[in-house]
């Protein structure tokens, strides 16, 4: 028999020596009896990863479908996961035109006629926002979005607005582990309430404009107003956390100041995402991958875009093979530190969704047809292959409003979803 002397152990109880500190895994001690007693389950999360540039398929996709399926180049990265993941081909966005612009709606599988120009795009909400509204008040952040990539944005709020994102890991860091000086802390608690007073005076300047506009310049008005209620929630947000200790973890802010090239950099990003998610900062995240270059990185002598434009060359196919093996491979690499998070009802990868898709299928087409997608952890009945008709695509979205209901979100309906896939249980 186990007696606890103590009614719980702090998550925040770190080993120490000297000037190094070593976060402790989720242990038995650092959960109440009662939830103990009552085997309380650890919760749901997500991560989106969007990459820009399509993939070759005949290095990805197998010629089988199912659990056995016969490794390709690029899967055999990703062996160690076989039956945590699925693959799904023959999925798109129905409708969507060809080009780099529909990176905008990759989340969103808004209809097509949203996405019909890049100069003009009506957006709805993406899946990682409509998530944040259900569970995003538990965390210190509602929802991250981290973008190295060149678009405006691969997130948006319920108008159609893009959600700002963050592209400095060092801001990150700073952000989720460490704590300001009392000082600091008081400053900040003075700074969100004078944010609150200004969010106040340009409400009621909003209300007083409307009586002098037409109707066309009120729906305008409204989406400024409906900002202004986000704003005030992440205030609101924003105080109740403002005071309480950030989490310690094994890691400091220099580990993520530079990199040697973007190999390096995808590494860094990925393990900023696993501490957010180990240490219950945030439970959304959506990551942007950018077009790489080929500085610092041996075997690589043309630009990421360039070779993803191969025109069947087998020169340039062969690097932009090489571009997608590294990215294949830390994707492998961040599902390991996943599934090694043990938190003490599974592991971190079994309590995480973590999607991998591309708005195109052929870059060197810009086809926004046959998107390469993985769906990864989350409890799901994985697949090994799952595939659909390459020629009459199956709907994405159907998989997004799959994803969304484990969150107990009780919708019919996402996007451009014509029902939900329930392959994966």
């Amino acid at each position: 028999m186990n007696i606890l002397t103590k009614q719980t152990l702090s998550r925040r109880t770190t080993l120490r020596a000297g000037a190094a500190t070593l976060a402790l895994p989720m242990l038995d001690a650092m959960q109440s009896r009662s939830s103990a007693a009552s085997g309380n389950k650890p919760p749901k999360r997500i991560v989106l990863v969007h990459r820009p540039l399509g993939t070759y398929h005949p290095h990805l996709v197998p010629e089988t479908e199912g659990l056995k399926y016969k490794a390709t180049r690029y899967l055999e990265t990703l062996e160690e996961h076989r039956g945590k993941f699925t693959l799904l081909s023959g999925v798109a966005h129905l409708g969507y035109p060809n080009g780099h612009w529909t990176d905008a709606a990759i989340f969103t599988g808004t209809y097509p006629e949203g996405i019909a120009r890049s100069d003009n795009i009506h957006n709805t909400i993406s899946i990682d926002q409509l998530i944040a509204e259900k569970i995003g008040h538990h965390t210190r952040v509602s929802s991250m979005t981290l973008n190295t990539a060149n678009c405006a944005s691969i997130s948006w709020n319920r108008k159609g607005v893009p959600v700002p994102f963050m592209r400095s890991r060092t801001q990150l860091f700073k952000r989720l582990f460490v704590d300001g000086s009392p000082e600091q802390i008081s400053r900040e608690m003075d700074r969100l309430k004078h944010g609150h007073s200004i969010l106040d005076d340009m409400r009621g300047q909003l209300k007083l404009l409307r009586l002098d506009v037409g109707a066309g310049d009120r729906s305008r008005l409204d989406l400024l107003t409906t900002s202004i209620r986000e704003a005030e929630r992440m205030l609101q947000q924003d105080e109740a956390w403002v005071a309480k200790p950030k989490p310690e973890v094994d890691a400091q802010e220099k580990d993520f100041a530079r990199h040697n090239n973007w190999v390096e950099s995808q590494e860094k990003w990925y393990r900023l995402i696993q501490l957010a998610l180990q240490t219950d900062s945030t439970r959304v995240i959506t990551y942007g991958l950018g077009e790489q270059n080929n500085n610092g990185v041996p075997g690589l002598e043309i630009g990421h875009h360039d070779a993803s434009h191969h025109g069947k060359n087998p020169e340039k196919i062969e690097q932009f093979a090489r571009y997608e093996e590294k990215e294949y491979e830390k994707f492998s690499k961040f599902l390991s530190q996943l599934a090694e998070t043990d938190e003490g009802n599974g592991s971190l990868l079994e309590n995480t969704q973590v999607l991998l898709t591309s708005n195109l299928g052929d870059a060197s087409a810009h086809a926004s047809s046959n998107l390469p997608t993985f769906l990864a952890g989350g409890g799901f009945q994985h697949k090994g292959h799952l595939a659909f008709d390459r020629e009459k695509n199956y709907p994405l979205s159907n998989l997004y409003l799959r994803m969304i209901q484990r969150f107990d979100i009780n919708i019919d309906r996402f996007g451009t979803s014509t029902s939900v896939l329930s392959e994966l249980g």
